[in-house]
């Protein structure tokens, strides 16, 4: 048996860099079995067959793993942002913060684009909360140095709205990637998706990254009990409050003697995160045990 991590999955084959090697591998029948699949950034046991292909044998433990993108082991998630054209809604960011903290994954809040348009109020907001901001600009290299420094020794998965310059940051960061970028759409204010699976690379300056086809990916399947429950823990600065209300079971939206609400007033807890958490609050609250996917 040999070990190594899955980089690419693709058309049922898994493909597993052992000693800087690619091995194209299938998964064995006891995974499908036992409703478990290797996801990329597992780190596995691969038998090698006589054919020169491999057959993935055992997953290691994970940190964690996330349904859609279909992505294991996730140290970091970096979420791109733009105050340019197309400005990210603060909701998409606060979503995928929340989604990160219930996975035990740290957050960094990249704004592209700052040679167009200052990083302004998403800076204010995020610093604030003890999210880290890194403003940088894939077009003059403004930052990029700094973004590859927070990389390095981490897994990180790279997310954001279409448009925003996920593929231009990566491509700044190591140009062998050469990953096509597209051109966003002027009329639209979006862009075209131009990432068509998940896929982790090596970095020359020491990390590994997962680029990710988008905002979208992390929808559906992640609704759960387990984000319903721990949702107000998912914003890092309500957690300072959450034991002083006033009544237990608080569900921190409009109750009298509310910390939360009380903080929010007073300025120490952003207006826009508390509207990003009713938001999800409202998507949530009426989740029911058989409503689960899978079972779960």
């Amino acid at each position: 048996m040999s070990k190594g991590r899955i980089v690419k999955a693709l058309s049922g084959f898994y493909y597993v860099r052992m000693d800087g090697e690619l091995l194209r591998c299938r998964a064995r029948g006891k995974f499908r079995k036992d409703g478990l699949s290797p996801l990329v950034g597992d780190q596995v046991e691969v038998k090698v067959l006589e054919d020169g292909t491999g057959m993935v044998w055992e997953i290691e433990p994970r940190r964690n793993a996330f349904a859609r993108p279909a992505v294991a082991n996730i140290d970091q998630m970096v979420i791109i942002a733009s105050q340019a054209v197309p400005q990210t809604d603060p909701f998409l960011i606060d979503r995928i913060c929340s989604i990160a903290e219930l996975k035990h994954c740290d957050v960094l809040l990249v704004v592209n684009k700052c040679d167009l348009e200052p990083p302004g109020v998403l800076e204010t907001i995020y610093e604030q909360v003890g999210i880290p901001v890194c403003c940088v600009s894939a077009a003059t290299g403004e930052g990029i140095d700094q973004l590859a420094d927070r990389l390095v020794d981490k897994l990180s998965a790279f997310t954001g709205n279409s448009g925003v310059g996920k593929s231009s940051i990566l491509n700044a960061i190591d140009p062998r990637f050469s990953l096509s970028t597209g051109e966003v759409s002027e009329k639209l204010g979006r862009g075209r998706h131009t990432t068509r699976h998940v896929e982790l690379f090596s970095l020359c300056c020491g990390g590994e990254v997962v680029d990710t086809p988008g905002f979208s990916s992390f929808d559906g399947e992640e609704l759960n009990l387990e984000w319903k429950a721990a949702l107000p823990e998912t914003f890092r600065e309500f957690r300072p409050y959450l034991n002083g209300c006033r009544f237990v079971g608080c569900s921190h939206t409009k109750e009298k003697g509310c910390a939360v609400l009380q903080a929010v007033k007073e300025g120490k807890i952003p207006a826009s995160r508390h509207s990003s958490y009713l938001r999800l609050y409202e998507e949530l609250k009426d989740l029911k045990e058989w409503q689960q996917p899978n079972g779960k």
